[in-house]
């Protein structure tokens, strides 16, 4: 999906709501769209252009990964008094199991996963 911010959580959303982690895993579910949020607005405001957002249930893990046309890779930055941005990588390391980046030809790939409660399916 070619997205805005907006357009993007609450099409990730949808999808939480169809794995049923909306009523099951609610706050798995705030922290996956800060995630998609946070991951939407860099490739956005990094690469000056569209994000693709795709999700992946693989029943283990949910993957969210918002491709973008930039090659410079994401890397968490020390909380500054000095800049009003720059925590977007942290709060997704702080939020997700997991997430790494992965270089193409035409930009970069960040992946977070997300694992749901035990109780979710």
């Amino acid at each position: 999906m070619n997205s805005t911010v907006k357009e993007a959580r609450d099409w990730a959303r949808q999808h939480l709501d169809t794995l049923g982690w909306t009523t099951g895993a609610p706050e798995t579910v705030d922290a996956v769209l800060l995630t998609v949020s946070e991951l939407v607005t860099n490739a956005h405001r990094h690469a000056r252009g569209s994000a693709q957002l795709v999700l992946t249930w693989d029943s283990r893990c949910l993957h969210i990964a918002v491709h973008d046309s930039s090659a410079v890779l994401p890397t968490p930055r020390p909380p500054s008094t000095e800049r009003v941005g720059g925590r977007g990588m942290l709060l997704v390391d702080a939020l997700a199991d997991s997430w790494e980046t992965r270089p193409c030809p035409h930009g970069k790939t960040v992946i977070a996963c997300f694992r749901p409660p035990s109780t979710t399916s």
